[in-house]
């Protein structure tokens, strides 16, 4: 059994100001997770191993730096919508593409989507990611908004990049959450969470159907049915490293 290993690199001058590196996703564990009590007279959350391998799974990346959101407001002077604009408009070198100049999709890129309704049908803006992620042959990244621990304000549109091969940034479309918010203006802060990324093997799956007989589910329910406490993680579940 060997490690596998993500790499996560940068331009020198921003990897030099070592701040907000990409980190394992558990050391962002949320505080109200955190005090829970979980007992047999008090279940909750705290004992449910599938929710805690959601806030532990993977990598973190944070925002680089301070952004400015202006949705569906409009100016006095001039009709402006929607913006993103950074506060700090250049932190360091020009070859470095953080967000000092505007990127954005087109809301007819998603014409149709819940996702642009959501948006209040105003241009998709991005994040401007400084860092380049690298991972073995065989291997891509799903990136969603940090599952179970997102920010109410805002989430990236998921997706998944075959990191083995691509050799750039990804930069990642954010959804204003216009069902909360239908007028926003704040800051984003540099060091928000924002990106949840869980690395996986690429390979061929095909899928079958099966029915089960009456026998076969009394069999596979019968040890749970035995025991009170921690069942699935005592019996089935896996423990997970990311480091």
């Amino acid at each position: 059994m060997f490690d596998l290993k993500i790499e996560f690199s940068a331009h020198e001058d921003y990897f030099a100001l070592k701040e907000d590196y990409p980190t394992p996703i558990k050391l962002n564990v949320p505080e109200w997770y955190k005090k829970l009590k979980h007992h047999l007279h008090n279940e909750t959350v705290k004992g449910c191993m599938p929710f805690l391998d959601t806030l532990t799974s993977g990598y973190l990346l944070k925002v680089p730096q301070d952004i400015l959101i202006r949705h569906n407001i409009e100016d006095n002077k001039v009709e402006q919508r929607t913006g993103l604009q950074v506060v700090k408009e250049r932190l360091f070198s020009e070859q470095i593409n953080l967000n000092y100049r505007e990127s954005f999709h087109d809301p007819k890129q998603l014409e149709g989507s819940d996702l642009i309704k959501k948006n209040k049908n105003l241009p998709v803006h991005k994040i401007q990611n400084p860092w380049t992620i690298k991972t073995p042959s065989g291997y891509s990244c799903l990136f969603v908004p940090p599952l179970n621990n997102s920010d109410d304000r805002f989430s990236i549109i998921p997706g998944i990049v075959d990191t083995d091969n691509y050799p750039m940034q990804i930069n990642f479309p954010i959804i204003i959450n216009g069902d909360k918010y239908p007028v926003l203006e704040t800051i984003i802060q540099k060091g928000t969470p924002y990106a949840q990324v869980i690395p996986f093997k690429r390979d061929s799956w095909k899928m079958s159907l099966k029915p089960q007989s009456k026998k076969e589910v009394i069999a596979s329910s019968l040890w749970y049915g035995l025991n009170i406490i921690n069942v699935y993680k005592r019996k089935w579940w896996s423990k997970k490293s990311w480091n």
